[in-house]
């Protein structure tokens, strides 16, 4: 389904294309009859004015101050880059993957935060439609991934980093969440741990990572002795939901976190407790992001691989533009296990046993 045009908006209206033009920039002297028309078919047709197209047009027209002549217009690709949250440093890595090969191949990305989009009420998707962007990669979880459709049939879709269900025509490129928690759960079992906590998250990222960690604990037939807490994927809740943990008995030896930061907030809740990491109570993150390879921290974690994960979704990206059309797929990279100073065996106890005994 094609975009209306000013064309469209023109024949619904009974008026001229230039008076459409008129009224939508707000400028000359239009009457009040006409401009209600004008607005009121614009309305009804859904029209949204191309600001970029807009702004070209006035550069064309407008003298270049450094000579004569017109300014040259923009030849650049730009690809609309939509992320879930700027908070989140493993979206750093995706992202330098997903400009270094973009700007490889000539195109621009234009960065927007769909968080303050949804608090202002506003699609996110919207401030790529005035811009006029060539193509679209979203960055992590999006709470209706469905409605990427509709910007799917203007202009290719990416989805990077989040393995949410999307529109037919959506490619997907993320890291295999169950292989990574997989290898994270073998390492902790095989270093003698028995009671194992995963501080799980939201999303069809954290359901994976969840899912693997409790398939894997029951495989070893500890499956009364995994512990799953929901959490919301910050610092703060692995830090409040750890120390409930910890405070119980029969505390886990072992805290599996589904991600770098509910890592670090669980290292604090331990520090308070007066635990010792990893003598008394291993902790590990997931995403290997620039926080746990901090010297003070030095967390063993999962790879996953975002700078690949960029890399791949801006080569999907370019063979869409490229050869249009076609159903979307599903592409995974496969993470590795980066075992650092967190994880150790079990102290003596019911929790754990000797590796090896």
């Amino acid at each position: 389904m094609r975009a209306p045009t000013i064309r469209d908006v023109a024949e619904r209206a009974g008026v001229s294309k230039s008076l459409v033009s008129l009224v939508l920039r707000g400028a000359g002297p239009v009457r009040p009859e006409k401009r209600d028309a004008v607005l009121r078919a614009a309305r009804e047709l859904g029209y949204r004015p191309n600001t970029a197209a807009r702004s070209l047009s006035e550069r064309r027209a407008r003298p270049d101050p450094a000579g004569p002549g017109p300014s040259a217009p923009r030849t650049t690709p730009l690809v609309g880059v939509l992320l879930n949250d700027l908070r989140n440093p493993w979206f750093v890595d995706l992202l330098e993957g997903l400009d270094s090969l973009l700007d490889a191949s000539g195109l621009r990305m234009v960065l927007a935060d769909a968080r303050l989009n949804r608090r202002t009420g506003q699609d996110p998707v919207d401030p790529f439609r005035d811009l006029g962007v060539d193509g679209l990669v979203v960055v992590g979880t999006l709470p209706d991934p469905a409605a990427l459709g509709e910007a799917a049939e203007r202009v290719p879709v990416v989805l990077a980093g989040a393995r949410e269900a999307v529109p037919p025509e959506v490619d997907v490129v993320a890291g295999d969440d169950e292989h990574g928690t997989r290898l994270v759960t073998e390492h902790l079992i095989g270093l003698g741990h028995r009671r194992i906590a995963h501080l799980a998250g939201y999303g069809a990222v954290g359901a994976l990572r969840r899912r693997a960690f409790e398939e894997t604990m029951r495989r070893h037939g500890l499956a009364d002795e995994a512990r799953v807490e929901p959490g919301d994927m910050t610092e703060e809740g692995g830090y409040r939901t750890t120390v409930r943990l910890l405070s119980r008995p029969g505390r886990p030896t072992a805290i599996l976190a589904v991600n770098d930061i509910t890592g670090v907030g669980a290292l604090s809740a331990a520090e308070e407790l007066g635990l010792r990491v990893p003598h008394d109570l291993s902790v590990t993150g997931y995403d290997n992001t620039s926080i746990s390879r901090l010297r003070h921290l030095w967390l063993t974690t999962v790879d996953n691989a975002g700078h690949e994960v960029g890399r791949r979704a801006a080569r999907r990206l370019l063979d869409r533009l490229e050869h249009p059309g076609g159903a979307g797929d599903v592409r995974l990279v496969t993470p590795t296990l980066e075992i650092r100073g967190t994880s150790g065996p079990p102290p003596p106890g019911p929790g754990g046993v000797t590796p090896g005994a």
